[in-house]
């Protein structure tokens, strides 16, 4: 029952919430304009960006409401969505100057957010032995390393993914249920309750994002999702896992993690910055094979699905 009413819950907060920050977007000239000059640009007329307020609240408002206690993790958790919410917002004002915020002050502000989080106990700590059944804990060095990169990592695909209508908050919905059906068969309520009210703020999301979309999530709304996916993964399907297991979210979040990784990778050999925004996403790629919108998005949400229930399987397999 709680897991019913955190999906109803966050679902409601956030499309009762968007139509007012659309409005308010456009009074602020807080939007997304079109620029027939940039590939990436395939929206024609001004969109807002507010979009990752209401998620931000939605998400909040009704995991603390439903645990009814303010924990470290819980801290950890807001505060670090509160910087990402900062800076992503300062990014997407530049974005709507024209210009292009500086990578370094983003990437400083990610790591501190994934430090908070590991400082406050949500860590990958260790796995299960295959040969002995013993669990081997890492060193506390490793364990930051590890911690930081994946959650640094998760958030940097997602915002990567962000670059059409109903793309990443689609595919950050379908690795959230996959990762509530992970934690559900392992018995851990609260990673469940986080992943379920995960679902309900993009799904609201998408009710305004879907082509033609109308309102954006911007910076600030695509690094806030990977962030809580991230940390989903670390409280849930992370804890305890065996060599086997440490691929389950990987799978789950396998679109926006493999179709990165070559992005980067492609960079790099054309000596480009790896944040230095361009069109090598697979959705551009699809787009330029000729699909349409709604066709790159239905492959890629199958791509992704069909990756979840690889994730499944594996968590079945290790049971």
């Amino acid at each position: 029952m709680i897991y019913i009413l955190a999906f109803i819950l966050s679902f409601a907060v956030v499309v009762l919430l968007i139509p007012p920050l659309g409005r308010l977007a456009h009074k602020l000239d807080f939007v997304d304009k079109p620029r027939e000059d940039v590939e990436r640009k395939l929206h024609r007329q001004p969109i807002p960006l507010t979009a990752s307020y209401a998620i931000f609240t939605g998400f909040f408002l009704t995991y603390i409401a439903l645990t009814k206690e303010l924990t470290w993790e819980t801290a950890a958790l807001v505060a670090g969505g509160m910087l990402l919410l900062t800076i992503g917002t300062i990014d997407d004002w530049y974005k709507t100057k024209g210009k292009d915020f500086p990578a370094l002050p983003k990437m400083i502000i990610q790591v501190s957010a994934a430090v908070l989080v590991f400082a406050s106990g949500i860590a990958f700590t260790g796995f299960v032995n295959p040969f002995n059944a013993e669990y081997v804990l890492l060193p506390i060095w490793l364990q930051f390393i590890l911690t930081i990169l994946w959650i640094f990592g998760v958030t940097t695909v997602i915002n990567f993914s962000d670059g059409m209508d109903g793309l990443a908050g689609g595919l950050s919905a379908i690795s959230a249920i996959t990762l509530f059906i992970v934690a559900i068969t392992k018995g851990q309520s609260d990673s469940a309750l986080m992943s379920i009210t995960l679902v309900g703020v993009t799904l609201g999301y998408l009710k305004y994002n879907k082509a033609p979309a109308k309102v954006f999530m911007g910076d600030a709304g695509a690094t806030f999702l990977g962030f809580i996916l991230a940390v989903i993964a670390l409280d849930g399907a992370f804890k305890q896992a065996t060599m086997l297991s440490i691929f389950i979210p990987i799978l789950a979040l396998g679109v926006p993690i493999f179709d990165n990784i070559f992005v980067v990778i492609k960079r790099f050999l054309q000596g480009k910055a790896i944040y230095q925004a361009d069109a090598s996403q697979a959705h551009y790629r699809l787009l330029r094979a000729g699909l349409n919108h709604k066709q790159v998005v239905a492959v890629l949400y199958l791509v992704s699905t069909c990756l979840c229930l690889s994730s499944i399987i594996l968590l079945l397999v290790d049971m």
